[in-house]
């Protein structure tokens, strides 16, 4: 029986580079479950969605990170794509958004390059997780022990490599949601 997410919120943290499927499977998993998810931006309008460096969709923002409140959601995913979290950690409202998500305990789910984010906003000091391999060494200089695994849950934190392990990365994203808030999430 599939997981089942009724009534929870989660926030989709993106921006223009993002990798759309990295966007829209996480997404649409969510809202099958029972879930519902917002686009939160840097900007509001659209943003443009990615296949590797070409363009390819675009999608609405449903709010400006400058004004969302990680209270209001019950989960937050970090796509990756190169661009999208190379744009999200240079803005200081996208990586105190990061960061209250830790404080709260919340599950957080990044895939590929999502994590560079979550060195930005100092969450990743004493965790496992795994990305990209580009980003292997930016993670350890961060303090983080770096696997090369499908998907690898840290105290509600799942991180995935790439969009091949799509399928392993929103079962466990969805298994994190229903499980609620971590006390070991805690940045």
């Amino acid at each position: 029986m599939p997981t089942s997410i009724k009534g929870k919120r989660v926030a989709f943290l993106a921006t223009d580079g993002v990798e759309e499927v990295e966007y829209t499977q996480p997404r649409k998993a969510v809202e099958e479950a029972g879930g519902s998810a917002d686009l939160v931006s840097l900007k509001n309008g659209k943003i443009q969605a990615v296949n590797h460096m070409d363009k390819a969709g675009t999608y609405p923002v449903d709010k400006k990170v400058k004004d969302a409140d990680a209270d209001h959601y019950d989960a937050l995913v970090l796509p990756g794509g190169v661009a999208n979290p190379d744009f999200l950690r240079t803005d200081p409202d996208a990586v105190r958004f990061v960061r209250d998500f830790f404080t709260a305990g919340k599950p957080v789910a990044a895939i590929c390059h999502g994590p560079w984010t979550l060195i930005e906003a100092g969450v990743v000091d004493g965790r496992t997780l795994t990305s990209w391999p580009s980003l292997r060494t930016d993670l350890a200089n961060a303090g983080a022990t770096w696997v090369d695994e499908e998907v690898y849950v840290d105290q509600g934190l799942v991180t995935s490599r790439k969009p091949d392990d799509l399928p392993a990365f929103c079962d466990k994203l969805l298994e994190e949601i229903a499980e609620g808030a971590h006390q070991e999430q805690h940045a």
